[in-house]
């Protein structure tokens, strides 16, 4: 195969980059003149994609367009809502441009957080961390009244990719009843499936309902009024998709009102949230800030994970975490 050149607008240290490069090697590695701030932001457009097979980053749409010769897009992250469009998705299928993301860099950190949500919620790790004992033992046995234990609960998790499979996995000791709701089952879930349509019979007997969803056209403010009145009384919710599935007043008044028992966020709309969002004072609503897919040497899995696809693709073999 002749020599590749992979265009790469990503924001890496020296040692990451020299593994890099080495992991492309004799390939040619190719930089933007000026790099993107994070991963999650798109980059100024860069005339150097121009003449790349491969580009790894977070490109601007209109220069993978232009750049004919581009054969396969890697994206630094899992989601890739600026490039889920029809009139995208129809280029790049009319080009046959492979799409693929970074899912399965972060479904580790995203299923292990919201399991410590999952857990904190049912030790009332909050509430008993916060006491320091004011109340006394009366207050602790209310404590450990509220406590509950996970084994056996119902869950729900909305939206199953990379993350809801290796959540499953997470909680498979406790020997909960899983349900995952997709808009289209492919049978190899390996727990009970519903779609949409049939979500309001599973929602109404969850203990915890686990929201993954993306952010695109269909799954905006997928989490309605509506649905949350169709949630179990005394559930929580979750969610670790994006702030856009929720429609966060409705959140706030179903907190208010005591029908769920508690929400636990690490995404919000907008970001960050402003300090006098109402979700900041709503009752039992905990949030961290977008941090659930982090973790120490991020960057390095980045880059590894980019590699064995590159070897995948140098070899002619199905590419992992294929969008489009």
């Amino acid at each position: 195969m002749p020599n590749l050149r992979i265009f790469c607008n990503a924001e890496f240290n020296d040692s990451v980059l020299k593994i890099l490069r080495d992991g492309i090697a004799p390939h040619e590695l190719v930089f933007p003149q000026r790099s993107g701030e994070s991963i999650l932001k798109v980059a100024p457009a860069d005339p150097a994609i121009f003449q790349a097979d491969i580009a790894f980053g977070q490109p601007d749409i209109e220069s993978v367009l232009k750049a004919e010769r581009l054969r396969w897009l890697q994206l630094t992250s899992a989601g890739f809502t600026r490039y889920d469009t029809p009139e995208f998705r129809a280029a790049v299928t009319a080009r046959g441009l492979v799409v693929t993301n970074s899912s399965s860099v972060f479904a580790e950190a995203c299923a292990e957080h919201v399991f410590s949500f999952m857990l904190a919620q049912a030790r009332q790790l909050p509430m008993a961390l916060s006491s320091r004992w004011v109340g006394g033992w009366d207050r602790t046995s209310q404590m450990r009244r509220a406590s509950t234990c996970l084994e056996g609960r119902r869950v729900v998790i909305l939206g199953f990719g990379s993350i809801g499979t290796r959540l499953v996995e997470l909680l498979a000791p406790l020997r909960m009843q899983i349900i995952a709701m997709r808009r289209r089952p492919r049978g190899d879930e390996g727990v009970p499936t519903v779609t949409p349509e049939a979500l309001a019979r599973a929602l109404a007997e969850a203990d915890h309902v686990i929201n993954i969803l993306p952010d695109n056209a269909a799954s905006t403010r997928f989490i309605s009024k509506e649905r949350l009145g169709q949630i179990k009384r005394g559930a929580v919710f979750y969610n670790i998709g994006r702030g856009t599935t929720v429609d966060q007043d409705a959140l706030v008044a179903s907190l208010h009102g005591g029908h769920l028992a508690a929400a636990w966020l690490d995404v919000t709309d907008p970001e960050p949230l402003p300090e006098d969002h109402p979700l900041w004072t709503a009752p039992h609503c905990f949030i961290t800030p977008h941090t659930a897919g982090g973790h120490r040497n991020e960057s390095e899995t980045l880059v590894r994970r980019f590699l064995e696809n590159f070897q995948r693709f140098v070899s002619g073999s199905p590419l992992r975490d294929r969008i489009m």
